[in-house]
């Protein structure tokens, strides 16, 4: 029987602890955690990654503002969101519709309230890379002494990651979803995270046995939501993977919503 990474299971831990630490910021230090999305792009992907986060802030009574606008108006939006001492966290939702902003606009966030810490200084760290560790961690996934591959070098998950997996002394051989002979590089592997939002570059051929595949990436394919990881992967029993549902993602809202809750207890007297 194959092993599942449930990123599910473990969400129900965290989730219970940390609406207990938003019930003591309300009622020790009358602190209502609030969270603002800025959304200026409409997009599927997007839109159902919101409203997971508006129903998980809900659920433990961290309050959420969703703002959709036109990119043009972005930057005014961030520069009241800064000034606003109710205000505990700050996310320009990705991808914007003109990506070449993209960088500019990060970077004027507080860095006090970047919970995506997506910003050029960082007081937090990252959502899913640390929700990718929490699950390994969850698991008694021993990294140390393994061959780490990680497919895909964007600025939320890929880039973060391997610097976090570095700065642990942990050496990682870095890939794409061009690299030329890829199947080479996963079969070498022991653990693989790949990130590349290309639906299904991971294929069952490509691993060898008791490999571990974290698949982290997110696409849109004919209205799904998709990883880049191929169905027949599923069908190995030999391996540990996450399912293609409920593996990283749900890690990755209680990361956020940790950051959330940290940046507000900052707060308390």
């Amino acid at each position: 029987m194959q092993k599942l990474l449930n990123g599910t299971e473990l969400a129900g831990y965290i989730k219970s602890r940390q609406a207990h630490q938003v019930r003591g910021l309300i009622q020790a230090h009358n602190i209502q955690p609030k969270l603002a999305i800025i959304q200026a792009k409409d997009d599927p992907v997007i839109n159902t990654y919101v409203r997971l986060k508006k129903q998980y802030g809900a659920d433990i009574s961290v309050e959420v503002d969703d703002y959709v606008l036109d990119q043009a108006d972005v930057a005014d939006r961030i520069t009241a969101l800064n000034a606003d001492d109710t205000v505990h966290g700050i996310i320009v939702q990705l991808p914007l519709s003109d990506p070449s902003q993209t960088d500019t606009l990060l970077a004027q966030v507080d860095p006090q309230k970047d919970v995506d810490a997506l910003g050029s200084t960082q007081y937090f760290q990252p959502a899913t890379p640390m929700a990718i560790m929490w699950l390994l961690a969850g698991y008694n996934i021993e990294l140390r002494g393994k061959n780490i591959l990680l497919i895909g070098q964007g600025k939320l998950v890929g880039a973060p990651l391997r610097s976090i997996l570095e700065s642990a002394d942990l050496p990682v051989t870095v890939a794409s979803r061009d690299t030329k002979d890829l199947k080479a590089l996963t079969q070498e592997a022991d653990i693989i995270v790949t990130a590349t939002g290309s639906p299904a570059i991971i294929y069952a051929d490509m691993l060898k046995p008791g490999v571990v595949v974290v698949d982290a990436g997110v696409a849109s394919e004919g209205g799904k939501t998709v990883g880049d990881v191929a169905a027949d992967v599923y069908e190995r029993d030999d391996i540990i993977v996450t399912p293609p549902k409920g593996g990283v993602g749900p890690l990755t809202v209680c990361s956020l919503f940790e950051n959330v809750i940290r940046a507000a207890g900052n707060h308390a007297s």
